[in-house]
């Protein structure tokens, strides 16, 4: 959302997930215009387009899907020029068809021709983040598992793709090493066994941090009940073993299944009982959603800027 209309956006723009707060999306996205700009800047642009120069755009679909990270792509146009006006015409987490308008975009054309593949970028990946998860939450429904990211993010974008899970009608997992206690099987080695990881990690965080462990066979599943943890990841375990893992657990602690789950398996891994889903693709192998950025008027230098959402041109 741009600085021009922050409180402006359309009826159909109304948020649907609860958005980021800027400070958590606006250090990777000046990341990643300074690593486009470089140097000079971008000399095509500063070459061709004269100072003052000022266009009207929209951001489109070209492929269905759901939406994720607008406020982020607009993000990349305020921060080369407040100037740039931001009016999105859908929301994050919105289906869209191929075609649909996304935002109309106004300003300094400098400004959105240079920022235009950094906004794009990040609205193409992290909507793709939030389709993938979608369709993983529509193979399980009516099984009352959810569906979860894991920590196999892109370094430096973690927060935004959790977001785009949250989009995608996902849930997220712990965020970083300092949410909770997951203790897995080298853990478990260092420690000599199960209870013994379990005594330390108790002894040493406090009251409101959870405790997870990571087991392999249904030995290790009745020594991490016995040591009292909220929550149990059942590791590479098959269909059968998995379904016999949550009937011994009988809702005694939380049960996560993880590893190797595809579109192809989710379903019969949900129909087991287990709570969670632990899906690390959706994070880190979504393909990048199709979307684009068009002009559709320019202006000329020194030309007032016209309101993209009443798709108006630029004054002459």
């Amino acid at each position: 959302m741009s600085r021009a209309k922050p409180a402006a956006a359309p009826a159909a723009a109304t948020p649907i997930v609860s958005p980021m707060a800027p400070l958590l999306f606006e250090p990777a996205v000046r990341r990643a215009l300074e690593e486009d700009l470089g140097r000079a800047g971008d000399l095509t642009t500063d070459a061709v387009v004269p100072v003052g120069h000022e266009t009207l755009a929209v951001m489109v679909s070209r492929a269905p899907g759901r939406v994720a990270g607008l406020d982020v792509a607009a993000a990349a146009f305020r921060l080369l020029d407040e100037r740039v006006m931001v009016t999105p015409a859908v929301a994050d987490g919105a289906d869209v068809e191929a075609g649909r308008r996304l935002a109309g975009v106004a300003g300094p054309t400098r400004a959105i021709l240079s920022a235009e593949r950094v906004a794009l970028n990040f609205l193409a990946h992290l909507s793709g983040v939030a389709t993938v998860t979608r369709e993983v939450v529509r193979l399980v429904e009516g099984t009352g598992a959810h569906v979860v990211c894991t920590r196999k993010t892109t370094p430096g974008l973690r927060a935004l793709q959790k977001h785009a899970v949250r989009c995608g009608g996902g849930h997220n997992h712990r965020f970083g090493l300092d949410d909770a206690v997951l203790i897995k099987d080298n853990h478990v080695v260092v420690a000599g066994g199960v209870t013994e990881a379990v005594r330390r990690a108790r002894r040493a965080v406090g009251h409101m941090v959870r405790i997870e462990v990571e087991v392999d066979d249904l030995e290790q599943l009745e020594e991490a009940l016995a040591a009292g943890v909220e929550a149990i990841l059942l590791d590479n375990m098959d269909v059968a073993t998995l379904r016999q893992a949550v009937q011994f657990t009988a809702g005694r602690a939380v049960t996560e299944a993880s590893g190797g789950i595809t579109p192809a398996t989710a379903r019969a891994v949900a129909e087991t009982g287990v709570d969670l889903l632990s899906v690390g693709w959706i994070t880190h192998s979504a393909p990048a959603w199709d979307v684009a950025l068009d002009l559709t008027a320019v202006g000329r230098r020194g030309a007032t800027t016209a309101d993209p959402d009443r798709g108006e041109a630029p004054a002459p």
